[in-house]
């Protein structure tokens, strides 16, 4: 059988990003700026001139940076004032000069902001707000120690406040390797987590004068409210902490302080299991208690557990091709991007479900649109039902646009896309496609990934050789 040859016609953005024409509009004269301005010819310089420094990556049509930018501004004012002065930089990621610059400290979109410490020798990845108080709180705490010396019961009181993680080093003294090996650690993580240390454990909520030094404990507002280990290998007690950070079952609703642990959630590389339900329904507690019970069951086994009010789910059920019909519903994905589920499960059938899963008895969910019933059109409609007939298996030479409906660079495609599939029409064995992105599953071996709109060309089902033509589209 003939193996069809599928060119990737790639305009699909991310759905974070936004086109915009430009970063700032012109208005008479320019304001002087609290934020360096680099590039490639002078950002090893400066960097290398701080121990400190926060720089930000954008491009200039991204809507995000646009509304990032006077708050960005107003916290690098703010912080030019402290002690010491805090700076805060910026590259234009977009200019080609730049480019190489963005691919090092692997920006994948806009606005992405680092953390640059020791002159450039630490990257780390910024975590916080986007406005300009928050920025300049966080940016304070990242310049200060990693660990806080907690010395009375009013300094653990205001850090350990019950409402976030907070981790704690107990030590009869500030040395030995134990102690440097945990401020290695908060160094290391500082970016997400608060840490403190301390001499005396009575000075802690849940305090015990029993306590055996040294020992790290872990305060957290959701499951067990404390958790220990005497584990001082770097490795384990980083582990120690991502796994004792994230709850059993994370809660995905309205509220903003459950915001951290869903984006923690759905950044791990588990399987994923979730749980959406109406949490006005009469049952729901049921629901949370069969689906707990699984999670601790679960515990340990390489998948993680969320369970979904309705009213907050809708863009996870629009990204899962889901309908609100199927609630009460339970969704697992995997690693290899398949997905399972269980439309209108009952409380006792969480448990005999997941079993299914992981017997590997189930047959995968593949979100699609319906197969056209007319598809003469010169630009043929491709779904993920018919991708395999259409394109993988067509015996034909493909080319595939990826689009999403709301993209200005797809839409400014498309009478070009429909010039080329007119000029190749009488050629039965071109065949000029496209596919929308947002509502259908796409196989991982397309690698579609949301960035700027680009053109990439690749052979699928022959000896691995790509066509090195990977370009902006504007």
């Amino acid at each position: 059988m003939a193996v069809a040859r599928v060119w990737i016609l790639f305009a699909v953005a991310v759905l974070l990003l936004c086109v915009s024409p430009s970063r700032a509009e012109e208005s008479g004269e320019e304001e002087p700026s609290f934020v360096l301005t680099l590039d490639a010819a002078n950002f090893s310089e400066t960097v290398g001139k701080h121990r400190f420094i926060v720089v930000e990556f954008y491009a200039p049509w991204c809507g995000h940076c646009k509304n990032l930018a006077p708050e960005y501004e107003k916290a690098a004012e703010i912080l030019s004032k402290h002690d010491p002065p805090v700076i805060l930089a910026k590259v234009d990621a977009n200019e080609e000069a730049n480019k190489e610059l963005a691919s090092k400290y692997e920006v994948k979109g806009f606005p992405t902001i680092k953390i640059l410490r020791n002159e450039g020798k630490s990257i780390q990845d910024y975590k916080g707000p986007r406005e300009a108080d928050g920025i300049v709180e966080y940016l304070k705490k990242q310049v200060g120690p990693a660990s806080f010396e907690i010395k009375s019961s009013d300094d653990a009181n205001k850090l350990i406040d019950g409402k976030k993680v907070f981790i704690v080093g107990l030590f009869p003294e500030f040395s030995g390797k134990e102690y440097e090996i945990f401020m290695d650690v908060a160094e290391k993580l500082r970016s997400d987590y608060d840490f403190g240390h301390t001499s005396d454990a009575k000075l802690l909520p849940h305090g015990d004068s029993t306590v055996k030094h040294p020992i790290v404990r872990l305060f957290k507002p959701f499951d067990e409210p404390v958790v220990d280990t005497q584990d001082f290998q770097v490795d384990a007690l980083e582990s120690f902490i991502e796994v004792s950070s994230v709850p059993v079952v994370t809660l995905f609703n309205k509220d903003p302080s459950n915001h951290p642990y869903v984006i923690k959630f759905f950044n791990n590389p588990n399987d994923k299991a979730m749980l959406f339900i109406n949490f006005s329904n009469e049952y729901v507690d049921e629901f949370k208690s069969k689906f707990q019970g699984a999670a601790e069951h679960y515990k340990g086994k390489k998948i993680s557990f969320l369970i979904g009010d309705l009213d907050a789910s809708q863009g996870a059920f629009q990204f899962f091709g889901l309908s609100e019909e199927q609630v009460p519903l339970i969704v697992v994905t995997n690693t290899d991007g398949q997905k399972y589920l269980k439309a209108n499960v009952e409380p006792d059938q969480i448990a005999s479900w997941l079993k299914e899963y992981e017997d590997g008895s189930l047959t995968p969910f593949k979100k699609s649109e319906p197969i056209p019933e007319v598809n003469d059109e010169p630009v043929k409609v491709v779904v993920a039902n018919n991708l395999d007939d259409v394109v993988l298996n067509s015996g034909k030479n493909v080319l595939l646009e990826f689009y999403a409906p709301w993209c200005g660079h797809c839409k400014k495609l498309v009478p070009i896309l429909e010039e080329v599939a007119v000029s190749f029409q009488n050629d039965a064995d071109v065949v000029i496609a496209k596919m929308d992105a947002t509502t259908n599953d796409i196989p991982n071996e397309f690698e579609v990934q949301g960035r700027r709109t680009k053109i990439k060309m690749l052979q699928l089902n022959l000896p691995p050789r790509r066509m090195n033509c990977n370009k902006d589209f504007a």
